[in-house]
C-alpha cells in the first residue's frame, strides 16, 4: 500500500490556526484515521502553527500530513521561513503564565518529534509523529 500525503499552505496569522485545526481533521477523517489519533493530531497542529505564527517573522507555513504506507505512522510537519531550530522546553510554564504550555504538549502527546533545516522552504521544519493504528 502506498503512503498517503496531504499539503497545504496558510498564511502565517493567528487566524490560520483554526484552519489548519480544520484541513487536517478533514482530512483524517477521510482516510479513517482513529479518533484519539485524530484528535492528538489536530492538537498538535494547532500547537505547531500557533509556535510558527507567534515566533516566527514567516509570512506563511507549509503544513504536511503524512500517513506511512503500512498506515502505522502519522508525520506532521510544519514549514517556515524561521531559521531558529526549536528545542523542547527548559521548564513548564507556572500557573499564572498565559503561554509557554505549547512545546510541552508537543512533547508529551508525539511518539517522536523534532526540528531541522526544511527542505521545501528556506527556513525550518518542526515535525512530530503519532502511532496512526495501534
Amino acid at each position: 500500500m502506498s503512503r498517503r500525503e496531504c499539503w497545504f499552505g496558510l498564511p502565517a496569522l493567528r487566524t490560520s490556526v483554526r484552519s489548519a485545526r480544520d484541513t487536517v481533521r478533514d482530512r483524517l477523517r477521510a482516510w479513517k484515521v482513529p479518533g484519539d489519533t485524530c484528535c492528538d493530531a489536530v492538537l498538535l497542529v494547532s500547537e505547531l502553527t500557533t509556535n510558527v505564527v507567534l515566533h516566527t517573522d514567516s509570512s506563511h507555513v507549509l503544513c504536511g500530513l503524512t500517513l506511512t504506507g503500512d498506515e502505522r505512522r502519522l508525520r506532521i510537519e510544519l514549514h517556515d521561513d524561521g531559521r531558529t531550530p526549536v528545542c523542547p522546553p527548559e521548564h513548564r510554564a507556572g500557573l499564572g503564565e498565559e503561554s509557554g504550555r505549547g512545546l510541552f504538549l508537543v512533547q508529551q502527546l508525539a511518539d517522536r518529534w523534532g526540528s531541522a533545516c526544511s527542505t521545501r522552504t528556506e527556513g525550518k521544519v518542526v515535525w512530530a509523529e503519532l502511532t496512526a493504528y495501534p
